[in-house]
């Protein structure tokens, strides 16, 4: 079975769209950390993880996740906010560059999402994380579609 450049392209939005909204969902949770304190953030991850961690008191994801906010102080939380929104802003400014087909988003995309995914991969050799491998893969693909749409946009250019 061939794949056609009208499915790829229609990965390449798909793909894109999906980062749009992850990239949405990082500012809104940054500016929440912006503006919640540390015991709302316990709470609201009690509250969360309380049925799970019920059902399986040995489930990893809970726990991983009640740890982390149980160990988060002030300054880790004013980097984790800046983060969220920094790499929120990133993305969204990619994804509108990319959705609107500018020839610059291209390099710019493809250069932010390497920066990403050598974060990533310093943050998994520490935490060893498989979320974080999870996410490198798709981001690799995501890169292997920006790089073929590239391609094509820049073969189709009219020369001057």
């Amino acid at each position: 079975m061939k794949i056609t450049e009208l499915r790829i392209h229609q990965i390449f939005r798909i793909s894109v769209i999906l980062k749009g909204i992850d990239a949405l969902i990082e500012i809104a949770g940054g500016v929440l950390f912006f503006l919640i304190s540390k015991q709302a953030v316990l709470h609201w991850v009690n509250v969360l993880t309380r049925q799970e961690l019920v059902s399986d008191p040995r489930d990893m994801i809970a726990n991983a996740v009640l740890h982390a906010a149980q160990q988060l102080s002030g300054s880790a939380q004013d980097f984790y906010a800046f983060y969220l929104v920094s790499h929120g802003l990133i993305k969204l400014v990619m994804v509108a560059g990319l959705l609107r087909e500018k020839l610059l988003a291209y390099p710019f995309s493809l250069a932010a999402m390497a920066g990403f995914i050598a974060y990533q991969l310093y943050r998994y050799s520490y935490t060893h994380a498989i979320g974080l491998i999870v996410l490198t893969v798709f981001d690799l693909i995501v890169m292997a579609l920006i790089w073929h749409e590239w391609r094509l946009l820049r073969r189709h250019l009219p020369l001057d």
